[in-house]
């Protein structure tokens, strides 16, 4: 019977993109399985994303990642969305099913994960504080309310993204979410906090001496100190929370599931988690 050598093909499209370590990660996830599954890392420009999505059907990709600046645009090439997409309304991973593509995001997926799984933490019930509101911050927010936290405030510069975010969210899920301006000189964690989330990018290198400007003095002991940068691994606020004594939970763990969740999407496989870690800590070594 002769062989065959043809691949399935995914990949991930953003501009830039060059310094993604996602392929590394699934390329060793395929390696470990056995499967002849090839991620293609891409640059496209915003303005020709239409067209590389016309040749993602051509080609038959099996699926995609979408970075910045494509997660919103992405939408309107799309032929469906999942329910936590659209409430989202943000597209990190495509799966093709038969001729269509269906938008997904496994962006607050992969955290919820990590929170419960690597920091053993079910939000059901918590107050979260989560700075920022940009795409990851919409989607980690999704996800808490999803899962039932009692109280969500959103802290961020912006006040007009800000409240939008807010708006936008209550418009979707219903939920009662509080917005507050970022003071200056930085925002002071109350002792009935339970998780801090960064989600900005703030302490993403290669400005890696920075950190979100939060005073951590009154918070409580039960405090769960979470980043979403994943390079480095340790934030100069996860060294901060941990003088405080506090738990801190980091990026890489949420990347890593928001990985496993787009193999076994993609491949209907159980994702070898260990090997996927190992191989991206590797690279961000």
């Amino acid at each position: 019977m002769p062989k065959n050598y043809r691949a399935e093909l995914v990949g991930v499209l953003g501009s830039p993109v060059a310094e993604n370590p996602t392929g590394a990660m699934q390329e060793a996830a395929f390696a470990a399985l056995g499967l002849n599954w090839r991620y293609l890392t891409i640059e496209v420009k915003p303005e020709d994303l239409g067209r590389a999505i016309e040749g993602v059907r051509a080609m038959g990709f099996a699926g995609l990642n979408l970075t910045i600046p494509h997660k919103v645009a992405v939408i309107p090439y799309l032929d469906a969305l999942s329910r936590e997409a659209e409430m989202i309304g943000a597209v990190n991973t495509v799966r093709r099913d038969g001729e269509r593509l269906i938008g997904e995001n496994t962006d607050g997926r992969g955290f919820l994960r990590a929170l419960k799984e690597d920091a053993g933490l079910d939000p059901a019930g918590k107050t979260v504080v989560l700075l920022g509101a940009g795409g990851a911050a919409r989607a980690i927010a999704t996800e808490l309310i999803l899962a039932g936290v009692s109280k969500l405030t959103v802290v961020n510069r912006s006040d007009l993204r800000g409240r939008e975010l807010v708006h936008d969210l209550q418009s979707r899920t219903g939920a009662a979410i509080e917005f507050v301006p970022w003071p200056e000189p930085c925002y002071t964690v109350t002792a009935d906090a339970d998780v801090l989330v960064n989600a900005t990018s703030v302490g993403l290198y290669p400005a890696v001496e920075a950190m979100p400007q939060v005073d951590l003095h009154t918070a409580g002991k039960h405090l769960i100190v979470c980043d979403a940068v994943f390079n480095p691994a340790e934030t100069m606020l996860l060294n901060h929370a941990k003088a405080f004594g506090l738990r801190t939970l980091d990026g890489l763990s949420m990347l890593v599931y928001q990985g496993v969740i787009g193999f076994e999407i993609w491949t209907g496989r159980k994702a070898p988690e260990k090997v996927m870690k190992e191989a991206l800590s590797r690279e961000l070594s």
